[in-house]
């Protein structure tokens, strides 16, 4: 809502998360949220809420707590079954006008942005979308929201002094998950959908995936990532080999995805995922800011390519300098000899 006079900030409190929740089960951004959120509620000397909507959900509301929340509005109705963004923006608006949040946040997941641009046009509120740094203004309590701009050649932080609540959107695996604190205890606050949600909306009749589209890189600890270095989707058939020998999943550059290569679900980077694992082995990858900032907190970078002056050979870790259709499939070949 705009803001008339400044005094009307006092009026809005608190720091929301919106849980993402697939196959009812609460997702770790979840959990990387309610840590981003901490901090900025304690500057601000007010509480973490979590909005928990779904299907079944309220029995996970207690691991919400362990993690930094300090109540839970639960909206429990077989309605919310799957995720129908018209009855959830619906629902949110409404919890949004009753309770006054300072500030909202979400995943900048699929569903996170289906979801929180509806409700920001409904609250008329400003939106920073795929933020990668949160932040308070010491001065007047607004929300720093800090995300790449230009094709992510420069970082812009924004503000929305004028509207409340602030709303931003923030990339999985760009903020760590706090350590769950497993004798942590809140409150919960329970809601209901209305008849007056429901109207009017679309209703989901099946939900169905394939392997090929629905990829969860997020939560794999080793991605083997190809590039147009790979010449084809031959090239990323080898790097499934060796995905599968490591137990790890494939990733790409945009060049790749653009090519037809591979689907857009590998796609690591600015417009793709951004994924934290453990390894990241960039095959054929030149490194492009747009992906590096979508892999650059990895913990172990390791890099393949012909020509050692490419900003991945340069960042990497291990820089390993050669033919990648020659050391990949040795690679495969000395995995059962180890």
């Amino acid at each position: 809502m705009r803001l008339r006079q400044e005094y009307e900030k006092a009026e809005y409190k608190n720091i929301w998360v919106v849980a993402e929740i697939l196959s009812g089960k609460v997702q770790p951004v979840t959990h990387e949220l309610i840590g981003a959120a901490r901090p900025l509620a304690d500057q601000r000397n007010s509480q973490v809420w979590v909005v928990l909507m779904g299907s079944g959900v309220t029995s996970q509301a207690g691991s919400l707590f362990t993690f930094g929340a300090d109540k839970v509005i639960i909206v429990d109705d077989e309605r919310l079954s799957g995720f129908v963004d018209e009855l959830e923006s619906k629902v949110l608006v409404r919890l949004i006008e009753k309770y006054k949040p300072e500030t909202v946040i979400c995943g900048a997941t699929t569903r996170g942005r289906a979801l929180i641009p509806r409700v920001a046009v409904m609250t008329n509120c400003g939106l920073t979308a795929d933020c990668t740094g949160l932040g308070i203004d010491p001065e007047n309590g607004d929300l720093l929201q800090t995300r790449p701009a230009f094709g992510g050649n420069i970082m812009a932080t924004i503000r929305c002094p004028s509207h409340r609540p602030q709303m931003s959107t923030v990339r999985p695996r760009v903020m760590k998950a706090p350590e769950p604190d497993l004798n942590r205890t809140g409150e919960t606050i329970q809601e209901a959908v209305e008849d007056s949600d429901t109207a009017k909306i679309k209703r989901i009749i099946e939900i169905f995936h394939s392997d090929e589209t629905v990829v969860n890189l997020a939560d794999a600890r080793i991605i083997i990532s190809g590039g147009r270095g790979m010449k084809g989707p031959a090239g990323f058939d080898m790097l499934r080999k060796l995905a599968a020998k490591v137990g790890g999943a494939v990733g790409a550059s945009r060049a790749a995805v653009d090519a037809g290569w591979i689907p857009y679900a590998h796609q690591v980077g600015q417009t793709g995922q951004t994924v934290q694992t453990k390894v990241y082995i960039a095959c054929a990858i030149s490194g492009q800011i747009q992906h590096l900032v979508g892999m650059q907190s990895c913990d172990l970078i390791i890099a393949i390519d012909k020509n050692p002056d490419t900003p991945m050979m340069q960042m990497a870790d291990i820089a390993v300098q050669g033919d990648v259709f020659e050391i990949v499939p040795e690679i495969i070949a000395q995995i059962p000899k180890l």
